[in-house]
């Protein structure tokens, strides 16, 4: 009984196929949200970060206190993280003037931090160790860290190494392919390798929204980020209707 009350308390999905389109998809929306708010409204990246932070703390607020998995709920919460992420991410880098090198570099020691405290606290890092309040906030800040360092190295590697928006999708697609290959045919650790995925994905959907909203001089498609935003959010919610969508099983 006491492993089955438990099973419940993970309100985190499976990581299936389903997962990580929706995610990427997610990650594109935040890039493409997030500068529709900073941007295309004219109310700059402290201002939208504000926005999105607030939106985001009480999205984790009623993650935290819902007592099952509730689809919708996670994925707005990661929409949320992935629009503060941005936001958090051009303030640092452009309004704070550190660049996207040294931006990238803070938000890496951030990030491993978080896990690494995460560790040291609970035992764990695994999605299917998340079911406790406890770990959940450590789980939400670390998607956090992740969401803003992959928009960072997103810009980092389409604008200052100069691969263009499409060359750095290329660049980490292929990563993650990598990861898949690894994930299936070695035995390295699956949480580390959940991770790093969780974490190139960001990226990826940061290059993606660029290409699509930013213009056409620049290597972008120069789509409205209104228009743009809206057709991520209807397929988004389509794909949550549609794939199967469970919570994380208890392994241990």
């Amino acid at each position: 009984m006491e492993s089955a009350r438990k099973d419940l308390l993970i309100k985190v999905p499976a990581v299936t196929l389903g997962f990580w389109i929706i995610k990427i998809l997610a990650t594109t929306l935040g890039e493409t949200g997030g500068d529709a708010v900073s941007m295309s409204m004219d109310l700059g990246y402290l201002v939208a970060t504000g926005i999105f932070m607030t939106t985001f703390v009480l999205a984790v607020f009623a993650q935290v206190r819902a007592r099952q998995f509730h689809p919708t709920l996670y994925w707005v919460t990661i929409v949320a993280s992935t629009t503060v992420g941005t936001t958090m991410a051009d303030f640092a880098t452009r309004s704070l003037g550190i660049g996207y090198a040294g931006g990238s570099a803070l938000l890496l020691v951030l990030l491993l931090a978080s896990l690494f405290t995460w560790y040291r606290t609970l035992g764990s890092i695994g999605v299917a160790s998340i079911s406790s309040p406890q770990a959940e906030i450590f789980y939400w800040v670390t998607i956090m860290f992740s969401q803003t360092l992959g928009t960072a190295l997103g810009d980092w590697t389409a604008d200052t190494q100069g691969l263009g928006y499409l060359g750095a999708a290329v660049i980490f697609g292929g990563m993650l392919l990598v990861l898949a290959v690894l994930h299936y045919t070695t035995r390295m650790s699956k949480t580390w390798l959940f991770w790093a995925a969780f974490v190139l994905t960001r990226p990826l959907g940061a290059v993606v929204g660029d290409f699509l909203d930013k213009p056409v001089a620049k290597g972008g498609l120069a789509l409205s980020r209104y228009s743009a935003s809206a057709a991520l959010l209807v397929a988004i919610v389509i794909l949550i209707l549609l794939l199967p969508q469970r919570a994380a099983l208890k392994t241990h």
